[in-house]
């Protein structure tokens, strides 16, 4: 799937014609031209409280009480989420929902203005490349039957980020922020609507740390560096049925990140420690994408919307991987052992190899002078594309004594994964790293992951007196396929070579699915509704031949209660595995082929989620906001399976891992007159990080604090103060990739907020 090919040259020819099919048709005198409803999954479309299922719309304003730039601290605010912490800045976050794998947020439908967005969402889902939190106006997380509109992670739902819209009326804002460790973040947009229709947004996010870590003997940072450039231009004349939007947006990012973590003996000594063998990590990323969108009002009833997009993403992150105890004479010759390994002998008081956990130890601190060659950093260099076209229609009508709200979409999707990656070998010499062999472009894997779907779904939203049913049905057609070249040593020369005769293996895997679902909603009153649904929920499997699907049966039951001083929601849920599907990621710290995939079998996930949000202080002259949700979780495999890298040995019962059993999290609020201020606390239960639960493979149970407060001087301006992690909790949050890994330290940040 070369930009050459036939599916891409036609794509591009839709895109140049939807640019020139805007028209002058009547259209209705209320309609602003406004684009948010239609990249909305749900907010103003559909307000969640209707939707037959469990959904969350958090707006600007829940986003501004803490100003957040990181994901994993905003999602931990929705009941279902949890997360796997890996850094303290959500870069690359491991989001889960109803507990399906935290993996790279590889089992959830990811979009940005309802785009598809991880960097190959179905040949390579791990999400390497996640959008910039600061930069968007709303984030919605869609659960149960309704998920199946989204697609093609429907076990667990949806996490759909809304960028900033342009405004009706010429003007801008500004937000400037620094803190602690050199930390600043600047974001600043500017958009105007003219008389003619016409529409411009320019928006820029700069982010820059020097990180909360420190590297054993290194001057070297441990943050980050990004920008995000956005410009959005439309056209949608008041007197038109046709409206069109055109979004240009480009990220880099440069962050000192790493998979090397630590022994619990050195993560008591000093959470915040990193060894020195760490002091090269480093990624690389950028990131382009495209969206072009045309809305037609065919009728008052039936509306089209056509969307093209592509995203073209790049990294390169260079990382120690292992070590070979004996050296190696060139880098093509290593005998890697991961440094998971090595921080588990240590913990364990295991041998490994010949080497004591004393040896071992030695060598993680840097006392320990290595042999020649026996350092391995990997050049991790992927590129990837994601492109498509999706088609929507959407129909209201009333037929005898039912209102009908029906959605049909169709998408052709097409992605890629390009890997042509470098091992080079190092020495420990004197605590510090010295190159031995920069090694051959290609010696760590040469290959490409490609995969084309075509998806359709049907919705339809049926209202008669106090009931509401929402049928649907979802459709994936997906041909993935890997082919590997060879980078052996002694059966190629050259690893980087794309030749004929230089094809290792190819294979591929073909899944065609049909996933229905029904959603039920009976208003008992004004203020209380019962919810219910039903739906079969769907993971893409990989492109080993012979793995199959992830598929479940997905069920929930609850009610809401809603009136002008209390919204609450208690749900349950209850997910049946039929297969259970591991995949290999680096990420996952196991010694296995990155992509490779099994059958997990039989597993259940079952929970509950409860939601609450008041006023406390309703009939006075300020505000006492409250929100509160819990969830509970019980994820199990239901058989044995023989001991693999990705889960280890797992027997029946063993809990899935990642899967905490209780979190919650609680905001607290005071608004009065210009002032108010925030505080929140978490709290995540003790997970198992591998499925037998052993020493050494749980996290800490652990309960995090922030605080935030803002002071309005006038309309234009607004002063704002955080700290993150309050108490300085230092607790084990994350053991993967290769060690403990701990939330980020107390954080203080002070900033301004400028509307123009």
């Amino acid at each position: 799937m070369s930009p050459k090919c036939p599916e891409y040259s036609a794509m591009s020819a839709a895109l140049l014609s939807l640019a020139m099919l805007f028209g002058t048709a009547p259209l209705n005198a209320d309609d602003d031209g406004s684009f948010i409803e239609e990249i909305t999954i749900v907010g103003q479309h559909i307000d969640q409280r209707q939707i037959a299922g469990s959904a969350t719309h958090l707006s600007l304003e829940e986003l501004q009480k803490y100003a957040y730039a990181d994901i994993q601290r905003i999602a931990r605010s929705v009941p279902g989420v949890s997360i796997q912490v890996e850094d303290g800045y959500g870069l690359r976050p491991n989001i889960s929902i109803r507990g399906v794998s935290t993996e790279r947020s590889g089992r959830i439908t990811l979009l940005e203005d309802n785009v598809l967005i991880s960097p190959a969402p179905y040949s390579a889902p791990s999400a390497y490349y996640f959008p910039t939190i600061g930069r968007m106006s709303a984030i919605e997380v869609l659960k149960g039957p309704a998920a199946i509109t989204q697609g093609p992670y429907t076990i667990g739902g949806a996490l759909n980020m809304i960028s900033t819209p342009i405004p009706s009326s010429p003007g801008g804002n500004a937000y400037l922020e620094g803190g602690q460790d050199s930390t600043y973040r600047l974001h600043a947009s500017w958009g105007a609507r003219t008389e003619s229709g016409f529409g411009v947004l320019v928006e820029a996010h700069q982010w820059r740390s020097d990180g909360y870590q420190d590297i054993d003997r290194s001057s070297h940072d441990t943050g980050l560096d990004v920008v995000d450039y956005t410009v959005k231009l439309s056209y949608a004349p008041d007197d038109s049925r046709h409206r069109v939007a055109l979004k240009l947006q480009y990220a880099d990012q440069d962050s000192d990140q790493s998979y090397l973590g630590l022994t619990d003996s050195d993560f008591d000594s000093d959470a915040f420690r990193r060894y020195g063998l760490s002091e090269l990590d480093n990624i690389e990323t950028e990131h382009e994408q495209i969206i072009l969108r045309y809305e037609f009002d065919v009728t008052d009833d039936l509306k089209l919307t056509a969307t093209v997009y592509d995203n073209q993403h790049q990294r390169d992150w260079f990382k120690t991987e292992g070590i070979d105890f004996d050296g190696s004479s060139d880098a093509q010759s290593f005998s890697r052992t991961s440094w998971f390994n090595v921080v588990q002998a240590v913990n364990r008081g295991d041998t490994l190899g010949a080497l004591t956990p004393s040896d071992l130890q030695s060598i993680l601190n840097g006392t320990t002078d290595t042999a020649s060659g026996s350092i391995q950093l990997r050049s991790n260099d992927r590129e990837y594309f994601s492109r498509g076209m999706q088609l929507r229609a959407d129909w209201t009508a009333e037929i005898g004594a039912t209102t009908h709200a029906v959605e049909v979409g169709v998408r052709y999707h097409e992605d890629e994964e390009d890997r042509l990656q470098r091992n080079s070998t190092y020495s420990q010499v004197d605590a510090k790293l010295v190159l031995d062999d920069l090694g051959l472009l290609g010696n760590a894997g040469n290959r490409i992951q490609e995969a084309e779907a075509w998806a359709l779904h049907i919705y339809d939203r049926i209202e008669f007196g106090n009931w509401a049913i929402t049928p649907g049905l979802r459709y994936e057609d997906i041909e993935q396929k890997r082919t590997r070249y060879e980078t052996r040593s002694g059966h190629t020369s050259n690893p980087a070579s794309r030749a004929s005769d230089n094809v290792r293996d190819a294979r591929e895997n073909n899944t065609r699915v049909w996933l229905p679902g029904i959603g039920v909603i009976y208003t008992v009153n004004e203020s209380v509704a019962l919810v219910g649904g039903v739906h079969k929920g769907f993971t893409a499997p990989s492109n080993a031949p012979g793995v199959d699907e992830e598929t479940a049966i997905n069920y929930e039951a609850g009610f809401r209660w809603t009136n002008a001083q209390l919204d609450a929601e208690l749900m349950f849920f209850y997910s049946d595995y039929d297969n259970l599907l591991g995949e290999c990621t680096s990420s996952s710290g196991s010694d296995c082929e990155a992509g490779d995939a099994f059958n997990g079998d039989a597993a259940t996930v079952k929970g509950l989620e409860l939601y609450v949000a008041a006023d406390l202080a309703s009939q006075h002259e300020f505000s006492v906001p409250l929100q509160f949700n819990y969830t509970y979780t019980d994820g199990e495999f239901d058989t044995d399976i023989a001991d693999t890298d990705f889960f280890g040995d797992v027997s029946s019962g063993d809990p899935i891992p990642y899967t905490p059993e209780h979190q919650f999290n609680v905001s607290l609020g005071l608004e009065t007159g210009p002032w108010a201020t925030y505080l929140s606390a978490n709290y995540v239960d003790e997970v198992c990080v591998r499925a037998a639960c052993q020493q050494f493979e749980k996290t800490d149970d652990a309960l995090t604090l922030d605080w935030s407060g803002r002071y309005d001087v006038n309309d234009m301006l607004t002063l704002f103060a955080r700290v993150e992690n309050l108490t300085g909790e230092d607790n084990i949050l994350g053991r993967h990739p290769y060690g403990a890994r701990p939330n980020k330290d107390r954080t203080a940040a002070f900033g301004v907020r400028i509307s123009f």
